[in-house]
């Protein structure tokens, strides 16, 4: 993270896909040789392993390391297998797991970069986001900060870093069969907006600057734009639309030639270095070839492995420091691995450690919360968490309906629905009725649009759209 830049960062609190979130292979004509980048990346992961905590930590209360766990994953090396001194039941995707779960996590005054953040590192750590837990569902902990009045928007829109890390979150972590879980209304809800904030010289920053001619025409940041355009291409958007070839040509003309760093607003350093090249991973834009070689011939990658120390495996933040630096040496490493802001678990090599855990079921007497969106096919779409106390080890659809109805986050996600008890088909809801073959359809994690019914089975952590449509 850099110094220059903490404020703005700790309000992303550290905030640092490839469409899927996969790796980038590198070309073996670049500058930085694929043993060189192995080398790295060994010596990398070594120095990451160092800063575990003796209780099996990486996070906790304020600005901590756990964006090790996005670097992790893009290493092939999986959470459950990190343990101090061997001792496996200080693991840290169960302590980070433990952690999120508890009550007090994150503050007194949350934001919303807080469960984004744990989103993209709990998924790369193999923990489903959705099911951290009974009582935690980091993404309908994201769903309670969307902006009715401005919708697209996570959190206020003055920090843009909010929908741009909402973006990469939501659409990077996947279930755990691989499916993107939220429907294409949201995902293009946020795609506008982030197409919105983009400067004219084809770069982002982490301030609003939609509907403002002055701060479009001010100078984009390299840091952001990597966010920016990793959060489009993970959404769907490809590598040759114009916006991403504008931003890639942002960041061309930040190259330096003699040592293949950009230019950032807060001078060279280590972390925007990283966060550039993630962008350009998440987007399958090799950072080795082409415009990223220099008329020196060097590249980015080529400048973040010459910030790092070895064999003691740590990057130090500017090029003069002479101590590794925590925040530098994972964005780095994460860069130099060929990731972007997160990346599916790895398979565990500890014995009997599942890829993933998640909570199964939901617990009678508790509540949890669930992620909805309805979207009536007018254009105004509805985005809340909502909270409900089960009854059993599932609930319904009419459930979650009936509670969104009386109390969700933001409000005003469902005013109403017939049959309002009971079971049977949804034949209206938020005053807009079934027509012919237009009705009110369901979706569960990303699946196929189904029709919408009172008593469709709910289980826990199911992001659960609406749609009136054919």
């Amino acid at each position: 993270m850099p110094r220059t830049t903490t404020a703005r960062r700790a309000a992303l609190t550290a905030a640092a896909a490839l469409g899927a979130f996969t790796l980038t292979t590198l070309s073996a004509a670049a500058t930085s040789t694929p043993a060189q980048i192995a080398t790295s990346t060994t010596n990398g992961v070594g120095y990451l392993k160092s800063l575990q905590g003796p209780d099996g930590s990486y996070a906790g209360s304020g600005l901590s390391n756990e964006w090790a766990f996005s670097a992790f994953a893009a290493t092939g090396t999986a959470a459950v297998d990190v343990a101090p001194g061997g001792d496996t039941t200080k693991n840290a995707r169960t302590v980070y797991r433990n952690l999120l779960s508890t009550g007090s996590w994150p503050s007194a005054s949350p934001v919303v970069t807080d469960y984004e953040r744990a989103t993209l590192n709990a998924y790369a750590a193999g923990i489903d986001p959705a099911r951290v837990s009974t009582s935690r569902n980091l993404v309908a902990d994201i769903y309670a900060y969307w902006q009715n009045a401005e919708p697209g928007y996570f959190g206020p829109s003055a920090n843009f870093n909010g929908t741009v890390f909402a973006a990469l979150a939501l659409n990077g972590a996947r279930t755990t069969t691989d499916r993107i879980r939220i429907p294409q209304s949201l995902r293009d809800a946020m795609i506008n907006r982030i197409r919105a904030n983009q400067h004219n010289d084809g770069g982002w920053n982490f301030g609003k600057a939609e509907g403002n001619p002055a701060q479009l025409a001010t100078d984009g940041d390299v840091d952001m734009t990597g966010a920016a355009m990793a959060a489009l291409c993970v959404s769907g958007v490809p590598a040759t639309d114009p916006d991403i070839a504008e931003a890639k040509a942002f960041l061309k003309n930040k190259i330096i030639a003699n040592t293949g760093a950009f230019d950032a607003m807060y001078g060279v350093n280590t972390d925007s270095n990283g966060w550039a090249v993630s962008g350009l991973n998440a987007c399958g834009i090799n950072p080795q070839t082409g415009d990223f070689v220099t008329s020196r011939g060097k590249t980015p990658v080529d400048f973040l492995i010459s910030q790092q120390f070895n064999p003691g495996g740590g990057f130090k933040y500017l090029p003069t420091d002479t101590a590794p630096q925590a925040y530098a040496s994972i964005d780095g490493l994460r860069a130099v691995a060929g990731g972007g802001f997160t990346a599916a678990p790895p398979v565990p090599t500890t014995a009997g450690a599942p890829r993933w855990v998640a909570q199964s079921s939901l617990a009678s007497g508790t509540a949890s919360k669930f992620a909805l969106t309805v979207d009536d096919g007018t254009g105004t779409l509805k985005v809340c968490s909502v909270t409900l106390t089960a009854t059993g080890a599932t609930t319904t659809l009419g459930a979650v309906v009936d509670a969104a109805a009386g109390a969700a986050t933001p409000s005003g996600c469902v005013t109403g629905v017939t049959p309002s008890a009971g079971t049977g088909q949804v034949t209206a809801l938020n005053g807009k009725a079934n027509s012919g073959s237009i009705t009110w359809k369901a979706s569960v994690d990303g699946a196929a649009f189904t029709t919408a019914a009172r008593e469709n089975t709910v289980a826990i952590g199911d992001t659960i759209a609406l749609r009136l449509g054919a």
